[in-house]
């Protein structure tokens, strides 16, 4: 009997498989042996955000996954955000409103305001400090990652 299950996920437009350990998180398996070190290994919890993929369209903290449960899903990591090479508008207004220091809580406020952005448009303050709820940042005090959300909401309706 062997000791590893195969994997076969499309990571960021890829097919990619590996042979996992049926015991190993998917964080641990998109770092590790898929090569995306943009996918953080943080509170193990699901509390910091840090670990945040998309799975099949669905934004989830991969530290709280089984790697074997992602075989045959579609898997955006935040190295996958950027279209074309180009950095997105969320990706480029966090760059601009200085919504990153350190950039570890990154992956889980970009696809929180991707999220929140693909169903509400123009969210007020409020509502995007409900949809980032959930990812810890120790460095910027939320203020800059909020007015990062909000700018992207106002070029997104422009263009």
């Amino acid at each position: 009997m062997s000791d590893t299950l195969p994997l076969g996920v499309t990571l960021n437009g890829i097919e990619r498989s590996v042979e996992v350990d049926p015991r190993r998180l998917l964080v641990e398996v998109v770092r590790d042996e898929l090569g995306q070190p943009g996918t953080h290994i943080g509170c193990l919890t699901g509390d910091c955000g840090a670990c945040t993929i998309e799975l099949d369209g669905q934004i989830v903290k991969s530290c709280l996954l089984l790697a074997a449960s992602a075989n045959g899903c579609e898997i955006t990591t935040i190295e996958g955000l950027a279209e074309n090479g180009e950095l997105t508008t969320i990706q480029q207004a966090f760059w601009d409103e200085y919504g990153f220091q350190c950039g570890f809580c990154l992956p889980g406020m970009l696809f929180a305001a991707k999220d929140l952005l693909e169903v509400n448009a123009t969210p007020t303050d409020g509502e995007i400090r409900s949809a980032i709820n959930g990812n810890l940042c120790r460095c910027t005090g939320y203020d800059t990652i909020v007015k990062s959300i909000a700018e992207a909401a106002r070029r997104m309706a422009a263009a």
